[in-house]
């Protein structure tokens, strides 16, 4: 009886590891979440990648856009998914820092309930003001903020957004005085500085480059690691003395928390290869951005340094939502 058992034991232990043999990670499409709506960057970068990302994988990678509440809405849905795999999101600035630093009712903890997977790329911020602005250079636009306390306004996508707390950081650092008028949306704020309405917009690059070419705009200075192609000579916040604001947006992969290292890590490398693709580096050049491809390890202490950096500020500066 006891052989009969322990037999049987070792054919359904056998025939189980046959069978997850037989059928490894992934063997259905995986759906790739994006926070915000279709069109934006961030959607861009997920597009770009998850049809790459699907061959490398072997099944399909859908994009679902789910967006609300700054990427609020798309993360919290990500954060609730089963660890499995079959749900991925695309993590940002906004969703992983500026709006948990915000607000204190957010319906996820970062640290806890997201497993960090890769980087994919890294988009620089400009300060650009209207060509009416009496200032062509960082330092005549300090000396003219510090002149002129108040007087000036600049224009963000919304509170908590990541343009917000950067120029935040910037007063904080130099002490200048700015008037924040947050819109909702980067479309409305851009429209607005473009008009003359606004004195100035902290921005991506990408959607504040066109006006910029056509002298629409003047660039002042960059969150940028170097110098930007095309833009040669705007310097970088940490050229001018202000590493601390000298941070890009940036574009990864997360899964729910307790993802399995062997999915965290096959995720990872077949996202490696498809940022391999040259056109899947045009693609993204094209955006403004510039392809990080990093480990999740090295990932998940971006995420955990770019909260306390955003953190920091919103403390000191008694930011709070309106």
């Amino acid at each position: 009886m006891m052989n009969r058992r322990l037999c049987l034991a070792l054919a359904l232990a056998l025939g189980s590891s046959a069978a997850l043999a037989a059928d490894p990670y992934p063997n259905k499409p995986i759906r790739l979440i994006v926070p915000f709506a279709a069109g934006g960057t961030t959607d861009i970068v997920a597009r770009v990648i998850s049809e790459p990302l699907s061959k490398a994988l072997g099944q399909p990678v859908v994009v679902d856009n789910k967006s609300g509440g700054g990427g609020t809405v798309g993360a919290a849905e990500a954060a609730r998914a089963q660890p499995d795999g079959y749900t991925l999101s695309i993590a940002t600035v906004s969703t992983t820092a500026t709006n948990p630093a915000v607000n204190p009712k957010m319906p996820y903890n970062v640290q806890r309930d997201f497993t960090p997977i890769i980087n994919v790329a890294a988009t620089p911020n400009v300060i650009a003001v209207h060509p009416s602005f009496p200032a062509t250079n960082y330092q005549e636009f300090i000396a003219e903020l510090k002149k002129n306390p108040g007087k000036y306004s600049y224009a963000t996508p919304g509170t908590g957004s990541i343009a917000h707390l950067l120029m935040e950081m910037l007063k904080s650092e130099t002490g200048v005085n700015v008037v924040h008028i947050p819109y909702r949306g980067g479309g409305p704020a851009l429209n607005d500085t473009v008009a003359g309405q606004v004195n100035m917009i902290f921005d991506n690059l990408p959607s504040a480059y066109p006006f910029i070419r056509d002298k629409r705009l003047r660039a002042i200075v960059v969150a940028a690691p170097k110098r930007v192609a095309g833009l040669e000579s705007i310097p970088t916040f940490t050229e001018v003395g202000a590493p601390v604001v000298n941070r890009s947006a940036y574009y990864g992969i997360v899964g729910p928390k307790n993802l399995p290292k062997e999915i965290v890590d096959k995720v990872n490398a077949a996202t490696k290869k498809a940022l391999e693709d040259p056109n899947v580096q045009k693609r993204i050049a094209e955006t403004g951005s510039d392809i990080l491809g990093t480990t999740p390890e090295v990932f998940a202490q971006q995420m955990k340094d770019e909260y306390a950096a955003y953190k920091a500020v919103v403390d000191k500066q008694g930011i709070q939502l309106d």
